[in-house]
C-alpha cells in the first residue's frame, strides 16, 4: 500500500480512494496476510477512513498457556481532521496539559495518509485483551498432591518443622 497524497485526493471528483490489499504487514505476525479494503474519503475539512480487513493470528491462552489460532476480522471506521497549526508544544517536545480536543488524530492538510500505518494500527488494537482459546477452558491442570505431609522445597524443610511443632503443642 502506497502513501496518499491528500492534496492529490482533493482533485479527485469523487474525493474517495478505494484501496483493495491482500499483503503482510512487517511488525505483525500473522499467519495468512492481511485482506480487505479500504476507503479514504476527503471531506474538506477531515478525512473519513474506513475498512473491512481480517487475517489469522496466533495467540497464547491465558489459562492454560496453549497456542491457538484466532480470525481476526475488523471494520474499524475514524476520523482524522486537517489541521495545519503547529504549536509550540510540537515543536519543543515540552510536557503539557492536553485537552480532549488534543486527543484527536490529525493531520497536515499537504501531507500525506499511510494506509499501511493505519491498518497495523487498527489490527493491533482489535487483538483481544482477553485470549482464551476457548470459553469453557479450565487452565493449567494442576496434579493432585498432598501438600501437607511432602515438602515441595527443601528450603522450606525448617519452616515444616516449626509448623510441625505447634500442631503438636
Amino acid at each position: 500500500m502506497e502513501l496518499i497524497s491528500i492534496p492529490s485526493l482533493l482533485k479527485k471528483n469523487d474525493q474517495i480512494e478505494l484501496i483493495k490489499f491482500e499483503e503482510f504487514i512487517s511488525d505483525l505476525e500473522t499467519l495468512t496476510p492481511v485482506r480487505g479494503y479500504l476507503q479514504v474519503t476527503h471531506h474538506g475539512n477531515y478525512l473519513e477512513v474506513k475498512a473491512k480487513s481480517e487475517t489469522i493470528i496466533t495467540l497464547t491462552c491465558d489459562r492454560c498457556l496453549k497456542q491457538y489460532n484466532y480470525k481476526l476480522v475488523i471494520r474499524p471506521k475514524e476520523l482524522i481532521w486537517l489541521d495545519e497549526v503547529t504549536t509550540e508544544k510540537d515543536l519543543f517536545h515540552i510536557e503539557v496539559e492536553n485537552s480532549v480536543e488534543d486527543l484527536m488524530e490529525s493531520l497536515h492538510p499537504n501531507g500525506d495518509f499511510n494506509p499501511r500505518e493505519w491498518i497495523y494500527e487498527q489490527v493491533c488494537l482489535a487483538v483481544p485483551p482477553r485470549k482464551l482459546c476457548d470459553k469453557n477452558c479450565q487452565g493449567i491442570k494442576l496434579s493432585e498432591m498432598d501438600t501437607s505431609s511432602s515438602v515441595l522445597d527443601s528450603r522450606w524443610s525448617a519452616l515444616e518443622a516449626i509448623k510441625k511443632q505447634l500442631n503438636n503443642s
